[in-house]
């Protein structure tokens, strides 16, 4: 099997963005229970969480999932995401025939906001204020520093 068949089962663009979401939050899922954590999906997604990630009995995460298959810009409403030590944010990246991307970073990333990491507060305007994850093609670098594998490991949680 050559790399150009092999490759072609990361086909993004047959799925709908109900169907690459929630191949990005099972992916995750998969990906902490390796690492020995135990998962615990949320009844009731009102709070905008879709998993929480136990280490241990005193360390655990709460995980909110986006997934993207085109650089564009993503969000978390402030009203759902405050910046505490214990939120993540994991996003998946689908880019045609190409291996999923994975990113985590910790809430608490938006403290130092910069071109990849951003903070909309819409005062007068319609909009409710939002952490906003600016995903162009020239930011896409700035996302190594929250390489699942690099995050993990920052949060004592590497394989």
């Amino acid at each position: 099997m050559d790399m150009d068949t092999s490759l072609a089962r990361y086909d993004w663009h047959r799925l709908t963005s109900l169907q690459l979401s929630k191949y990005a939050e099972h992916l995750f899922k998969m990906e902490f229970i390796l690492l020995g954590c135990d998962v615990f999906t949320a009844e009731v997604d009102d709070h905008g969480l879709d998993f929480v990630v136990r280490k241990d009995e005193t360390t655990y995460y709460d995980v909110q999932v986006k997934s993207v298959n085109k650089a564009r810009y993503i969000f978390f409403p402030k009203s759902e995401f405050s910046l505490r030590a214990n939120l993540l944010a994991a996003v998946v990246l689908f880019f045609n025939r190409e291996v999923p991307k994975l990113y985590l970073m910790p809430a608490t990333a938006w403290l130092h906001p910069n071109a990849l990491l951003v903070s909309h507060d819409y005062i007068g305007k319609k909009g409710p204020p939002e952490w906003g994850l600016n995903l162009s093609l020239k930011n896409l670098p700035l996302l190594a520093e929250f390489a699942f594998d690099k995050t993990i490991q920052g949060l004592g949680l590497s394989r």
